[in-house]
């Protein structure tokens, strides 16, 4: 994997080894030397990954790490913060001040080249929801990213795997008045656990006994429910290459014993405000693809998501050798409802059309409505006779009872006429849809309200 790396140090030599490194792993290095340059380069989209150094004259590295996470265009931009600082408070200033992760020198280049791909990789994750979130708001049908807040995500659900009592109070002792604890008590079962609740993020020791936790790191990643859970790992001193292996698992970050409270916090708070913008960006990408595939006014699939499934639903028909058959359906003088009672009036007959019609399916019935006050059925696994059936009980339905066009219970009745056709083995979905619809044009033609089988 490969990225852009902006370089940020106003002393050439630090630069110049920090780019020959990151070159010999075949990253493309980018430099500054100054706080505003580098601030351009990010605002520009010139970098995948920032690493800033935090002693710099002029605008420090910290305060250049606040301005590009306040600048929506930079705001999910990772920053590792470099610097010869190592005290806690020093790590938890950078921590707060929007950094991913805080580099102490001299810089261990193993582990600078495994955590700038483990941040490049979480980017190119997140680079792509926010494209196709970006691209659904810009056609009109969901929030932009930028709307997402971007403050303290509240309390989390975070779950421990630690079985060493003393160390596990202390994080419980920590994290207790900030966010909800539930310590795993079977580290085998740990993933499972997750999966089950609404977590936030896990936090494993490396330090368990009999248990190897990276399995959990492992398991955690492949299991679909955990798959995007943050992971921070609790490690000794003499855990490096452990800590290494974790990074190229996919963990997110980790933290070295003795455990500062403020730096545990503080990156507790950055997995759990990272993790909670992804899931806003998933939910996000997965509304624009529901906007896209179903009907909004009566929650039916749409002619999209018609055109999508049909090939693939006769595909499987002709390799079972088994019957399907699609029923076209169009409320009779359904104009009348609308000229008469208002297209709101006209809405809510829709939706009850809809529902009525969904009522009758089967199980494994694809419902769609095409537009307008046109509906198809498609019906795998049934013949004409079959569908004849279905379909007289569906237009008896429709008929039996008025549907509410308001709130003050005000009804009106409707009818429905159907057209049927089976699959012929001279026959796409195109065809399929043809004979149903001539079907149905005789059955309005011949006084609607009625069900016609199409010829083959």
């Amino acid at each position: 994997m490969t990225a852009r790396v902006l370089v940020v140090d106003d002393i050439a030599l630090n630069v110049k080894l920090l780019e020959t490194r990151l070159a010999g792993e075949y990253f493309e290095v980018v430099t500054a030397s100054n706080g505003p340059d580098a601030i351009a380069i990010c605002r520009e989209g010139g970098c995948d990954i920032v690493l800033l150094d935090v002693m710099m004259p002029g605008i420090d590295g910290v305060e250049v790490c606040r301005r590009l996470r306040a600048a929506p265009e930079t705001a999910h931009l990772p920053i590792v913060l470099v610097t010869a600082l190592d005290q806690p408070v020093d790590r938890v200033r950078g921590l707060e001040s929007g950094a991913d992760d805080f580099l102490t020198k001299p810089i261990d280049e193993v582990a600078l080249i495994a955590r700038v791909r483990s941040l490049v990789r979480l980017k190119y994750s997140i680079d792509e929801l926010r494209d196709r979130a970006v691209q659904s708001a810009a056609a009109g049908v969901v929030e932009p990213p930028e709307a997402f807040s971007a403050h303290a995500p509240g309390r989390g659900r975070v779950l421990l795997v630690d079985d060493l009592p003393r160390p596990s109070q202390r994080i419980a002792e920590a994290l207790g008045p900030h966010h909800e604890l539930i310590v795993a008590a079977d580290p085998g079962k740990a993933v499972e656990e997750a999966s089950r609740g609404d977590v936030d993020l896990l936090i494993v020791s490396l330090d368990l006994e009999g248990f190897d936790a990276l399995r959990i790191c492992g398991q955690a990643r492949s299991h679909e429910r955990t798959r995007y859970l943050p992971i921070l790992l609790i490690a000794g001193l003499d855990d490096r290459q452990r800590v290494l292996r974790g990074l190229d698992l996919g963990v997110n970050d980790y933290l070295n014993r003795p455990i500062d409270r403020n730096e545990l916090l503080a990156r507790a708070r950055t997995n759990i405000l990272q993790k909670r913008y992804a899931d806003r960006l998933r939910a996000t990408v997965r509304q624009s693809i529901e906007m896209a595939l179903y009907d909004p006014l009566t929650g039916l699939n749409n002619r999209r998501f018609l055109e999508l499934q049909l090939p693939a639903m006769i595909e499987t028909a002709r390799l079972r050798k088994a019957p399907l058959a699609m029923m076209v359906l169009d409320i009779d003088l359904f104009k009348q409802v609308n000229d008469s009672h208002g297209h709101d009036a006209g809405d809510q007959a829709l939706k009850g059309f809809a529902a009525r019609l969904q009522g009758s399916a089967r199980g494994g019935d694809v419902v769609c409505r095409l537009g307008g006050e046109e509906f198809v059925v498609v019906m795998p696994g049934v013949t004409m006779e079959q569908a004849s059936r279905i379909a007289e009980r569906t237009r008896m339905a429709i008929q039996s009872q008025e549907f509410a066009i308001d709130g003050a219970g005000r009804s009106i009745p409707l009818t429905v006429s159907i057209g049927l056709a089976e699959l012929a083995d001279d026959c796409d979905g195109a065809g399929l849809y043809r004979r149903a619809d001539r079907a149905l044009y005789r059955a309005k033609s011949e006084g609607r309200n009625r069900v016609t089988e199409g010829a083959a």
